[in-house]
């Protein structure tokens, strides 16, 4: 008699929902503490994810990244990049100009840093831009957190210049 309870009513007798209890992933992309949209694509947060790339759909895919030597080598590039970043900043987030001034004067700091200081200066930034992205939702700034990161691990100083003269840019055409 017991052997015929229906599975309907018991939580313990059924599969895990979400959170990839799925295969394949489905359903369930959502990671406990964190926003849809936070997975691991950064690798290494969440285990043994390293490199591996999930599906987001739209919102994700976006423009390719930012290629630090284009950069660094094409004053155009740099200005189309710019008005990619802010145009999805319009299309993606509510994020102030005061947020994008605040994080801008850091860039502008960071930069004056000596020499010696530049690339320590460089890798806080990065914390503190991906703190504010994940804090009020500015995934359209994902790819400025990406290219400092290449710009930090080249540590060239013309890097770091043309990284605040991208985020210059993206400030003057935000407003």
């Amino acid at each position: 008699m017991a052997d015929e309870q229906p599975q309907q009513g018991n939580r313990e007798n059924r599969p895990p929902q979400g959170r990839g209890g799925r295969p394949g992933g489905a359903g369930g992309e959502r990671r406990e503490g964190r926003g849809p949209d936070r997975g691991g694509e950064r690798g290494g947060e969440r285990g043994g994810d390293r490199g591996e790339r999930r599906p987001f759909g739209d919102r994700r895919e976006g423009p390719p990244e930012i290629e630090l030597d284009k950069l660094i080598g094409d004053s155009l590039y740099l200005d189309n990049q710019a008005h990619i970043v802010v145009s999805r900043m319009r299309d993606m987030d509510s994020g102030t100009r005061s947020q994008l001034r605040r994080l801008y004067n850091a860039v502008r700091r960071a930069t004056r840093a000596p020499e010696n200081e530049r690339q320590h200066e460089f890798v806080m930034l990065r914390a503190r831009l991906a703190y504010t992205i994940a804090r009020h939702g500015l995934r359209s700034l994902d790819q400025l957190e990406r290219l400092l990161l290449q710009v930090t691990r080249k540590n060239e100083a013309r890097g770091y210049e043309r990284f605040r003269d991208l985020f210059e840019a993206i400030v003057a055409y935000n407003e």
